[in-house]
């Protein structure tokens, strides 16, 4: 993509200086060199490994310090303040506020009332230098192209910088956390977590949303880096990065799915029985699949078109399980797995194809969505997990969409109700374009839905009654009977046929309504 090379910003933790903590001079070289990466429109990467905001102590004062006690010959029943003595509060003055107190045998006492320390970044400045760079980080999401890699363990406003910058890649081997697990664990009062891996490793990482990609070592980490950036123009808002296909745009797109789609073949093309292989609808192994953990049922990631980077969105058409795993912190936890169908949004599900369509639009990259839903999932659970926050945020995010949108329904898809609205051409008709294979299907509800409400059990009775020959002829001789006065016992037994052959044409007159209903 650029044979002469490209420019990038980079900035790291020396993880070998204070443990990668991040105190006012860090925080402030952090703030600038992201204010120059969103100055100059350049990608950001940030490589990740500390321990947070910087933890401090003032040292000259810990060495000196005295105590008051009760009872100087019996220490255990407390103490009442700690001071300096004169000596050392005219040595160590600056560091202190204290106040002075004189004893009845005439010696002096300054009692400490708050230490500062000689040494700057101690206290609750490095929280206020955290402030300011995790607004830096966050903003620069918005004006250029960041990514975090979390070469090392990532800790507080570490673990927040690799969420605000969005996009995100995990060393698999190393945590992102808010607070250590030993800290957690004299919290709740027992030895609850054994590593910090437990709280913020893949595992959890992967799963929430928080990485895209997870990889083995830093070769990999950073490879993945610079695949990522041959997706990103040299200088965000410029043009994207396009070549000359290896793979050729005319040739056709030869996976034809079978009963179900798959959706990465679909996209990237597969190898048959006999190993050849059939090419999908973008370049050859151009593909690459983000957020992969989560939200399984939704297929996101980057590929090329022609050389052409773009964003793709397709829909897993099998029931995937999540794996919920159990919070040692809660005894009666239990790791679970659920079931998640194919083809319908969960809020986890639309979270992510809300998220996808944002960091494409950030990207300026062209959204290709394989559309095939065929709904909102609208149980309780869900609707409390904020399945309807979810799915507004696909329309918002897709209104404000700033490059051309193909949604696609593929071959034997549908695309049905909500899952139709929150990608229809109206969201933004100047971008949006909208595509239907010949057997694909679109509807409101379902057929088997719609029929519960506009073909009910008393319209598929009139229905059998006008087309079934036998049940006109008995409703005849039901009439007949009526007219010419004929015995109670006859008109009771031909209405017992009527009913009888009624029961026996439901099962039928039940898929000839589905089928009609199809046809709408």
């Amino acid at each position: 993509e650029f044979p002469s090379g490209r420019q990038i910003i980079v900035v790291a933790n020396d993880i070998t200086f204070r443990a990668g903590s991040f105190g006012p001079r860090e925080d402030a070289f952090f703030e600038a060199v992201t204010n120059l990466a969103c100055e100059r429109k350049l990608p950001l990467i940030y490589m990740a490994a500390n321990s947070g905001a910087r933890i401090g102590i003032a040292d000259e004062v810990k060495s000196i310090f005295r105590v008051k006690w009760i009872d100087d010959s019996n220490p255990e029943r407390g103490f009442d303040y700690v001071y300096l003595s004169e000596e050392d509060y005219g040595r160590i003055s600056s560091s202190v506020i204290a106040h002075k107190t004189q004893l009845d045998s005439g010696e002096i006492r300054w009692v400490i009332d708050s230490v500062v320390g000689k040494e700057d970044g101690l206290g609750v400045e490095n929280i206020h230098g955290s402030a300011a760079i995790a607004s830096a980080y966050s903003r620069a999401y918005e004006e250029t192209f960041t990514l975090t890699f979390v070469t090392g363990r990532t800790v507080g406003i570490g673990a927040y910088l690799a969420r605000l910058g969005i996009r995100c890649i995990q060393r698999e081997d190393q945590p992102i956390i808010l607070t250590g697990y030993s800290a957690l664990n004299k919290l709740l009062g027992r030895e609850v977590y054994s590593s910090h891996m437990q709280l913020g490793g893949p595992k959890i990482m992967a799963t929430n949303g928080i990485d895209h990609l997870t990889v083995p070592d830093d070769l990999a980490g950073v490879s993945h880096i610079l695949r990522w950036l041959s997706y990103v123009p040299a200088n965000i808002g410029g043009p994207l990065p396009i070549t000359k296909p290896l793979d050729p745009i005319d040739r056709p797109v030869a996976y034809i799915p079978e009963n179900t789609c798959d959706p990465r073949a679909a996209i990237s093309g597969i190898d048959d029985s006999q190993g050849k292989w059939l090419g999908g609808m973008f370049d050859k192994d151009s593909f690459v699949e983000t957020f992969e953990g989560w939200a399984k049922t939704v297929v996101t990631g980057r590929a090329k078109l022609g050389g052409i980077p773009v964003g793709v969105i397709a829909v897993e058409t099998q029931t995937m399980m999540q794996l919920v795993p159990a919070d040692p912190g809660q005894p009666d936890s239990h790791e679970r797995s659920v079931p998640r169908a194919g083809q319908v949004w969960f809020p986890d599900s639309a979270t992510k194809t809300a998220q996808a369509m944002m960091d494409f639009n950030r990207e300026g990259l062209p959204l290709f969505i394989l559309a095939n839903w065929r709904g909102f999932s609208g149980g309780q659970r869900d609707l409390f997990e904020g399945i309807l926050q979810a799915g507004s945020t696909i329309v918002e995010n897709l209104r404000i969409y700033n490059q051309p949108a193909f949604v696609y329904i593929p071959k034997a898809a549908e695309l049905r109700g909500g899952a139709w609205v929150v990608i229809d051409s109206k969201i933004n008709p100047d971008r949006i374009e909208c595509y239907a294979e010949t057997t694909a299907k679109g509807n409101v509800l379902e057929p088997q839905g719609l029929i519960e409400i506009k073909f009910r059990s008393e319209e598929l009775q009139e229905c059998m009654g006008r087309l079934d020959p036998e049940l006109i002829n008995l409703k005849a001789q039901l009439q007949g009977a009526k007219h010419e006065n004929g015995s109670l016992s006859d008109g009771e037994s031909i209405q017992k046929s009527i009913e009888a052959r009624k029961k026996q044409l439901l099962p039928l007159y039940t898929q000839i309504a589905i089928r009609f209903a199809e046809l709408h």
